[in-house]
């Protein structure tokens, strides 16, 4: 089996996605299936690479930790049997790039597995994320943005959404909660 390609990015996303994870692991929201042979972590920030790197010890998967971005991934075309994105695409800063890139390496058939900040449906609300986005949020979390259409920049790159659950989740008690999107898509 090939392996798997997990990309990471924002500082205070990957915070946020660290906090998530713990917590959906307890519940078992989400793991790797025993089937999966490898995994190659990509992370551009040195402290997180580290961390990451020393956390390889703790699982029962071969995990490699590489130095890199969502636009730039390792390994061939075709290569993996699937990408997982968690709070990446609303941080980098050309989706389309990063979604192409995963596209690239993923296999015809193969999976995308994300979790991203999704825009509101709600009018006000969406109004209020394009606001934080034009002005202090992306300074203040990292290069995160609140407002973007993410499932659509999925389905612009050629992967066909198969799954997706919205949802609005805190990082923090005294943060309002924010959508959110957990889901799997396939590439073509």
């Amino acid at each position: 089996m090939a392996p798997s390609v997990a990309a990471s990015s924002s500082l205070a996303c990957r915070a946020e996605w660290w906090r998530w994870a713990r917590a959906a692991a307890r519940t078992s929201r989400i793991h790797y299936p025993t089937s999966v042979s490898q995994v190659i972590a990509v992370e551009p920030e040195l402290y997180l690479r580290e961390r990451a790197e020393q956390a390889t010890s703790r699982v029962p998967v071969s995990v490699s930790v590489a130095h890199g971005g969502a636009d730039r991934l390792p390994g061939e075309p075709k290569s993996f049997d699937a990408g997982v994105v968690a709070l990446v695409l609303c941080t980098v800063p050309d989706q389309q790039s990063a979604l192409a890139e995963l596209y690239r390496v993923i296999r015809p058939g193969g999976e995308l597995r994300f979790y991203e900040h999704v825009l509101a449906h709600s009018r006000w609300e969406a109004r209020i994320q394009r606001f934080s986005d034009a002005t202090f949020w992306p300074r203040l979390a990292g290069g995160c943005h609140l407002a973007r259409d993410t499932t659509a920049a999925i389905e612009r790159a050629g992967f066909q959404i198969e799954t997706f659950e919205r949802f609005r989740y805190s990082p923090a008690p005294f943060l309002p909660s924010d959508p959110h999107v957990l889901g799997v898509a396939r590439r073509a």
